[in-house]
């Protein structure tokens, strides 16, 4: 009985650190991605920053990201750039529009 219960619990916990707790850290990237956003006034062409600017770009070096874990920002980011929430300008710089973000809540 002890030994099947723990299997259970164990398979749970699998499904929650495999599903469920990805999908929490996006969300939470997501909303720390327009936070940078506004928080740097990128909410406009005529305001926009390059990603190094927002602090955005991917830290070197594969010892960090070992010991530090994935990065959600820069999924969030690509997503935000997917769903056309972030824009993208062709000199390289971003800025957020609040509009389609309301419309994505």
């Amino acid at each position: 009985m002890e030994n099947t219960l723990f299997i259970v619990l164990l398979f749970l916990l699998f499904l929650v650190s495999f599903f469920v707790l990805p999908q929490w850290r996006m969300r939470r990237a997501v909303r720390q991605v327009v936070e940078i956003f506004r928080e740097n006034n990128a909410l406009h062409p005529s305001t926009a920053k390059t990603p190094e600017q927002l602090g955005l770009r991917r830290q070197e070096g594969a010892l960090s990201s070992i010991f530090r874990g994935r990065d959600y920002k820069l999924y969030a980011l690509n997503f935000l750039l997917r769903a056309q929430i972030v824009q993208q300008l062709d000199d390289g710089r971003l800025y957020l529009q609040e509009d389609k973000l309301s419309q994505l809540r």
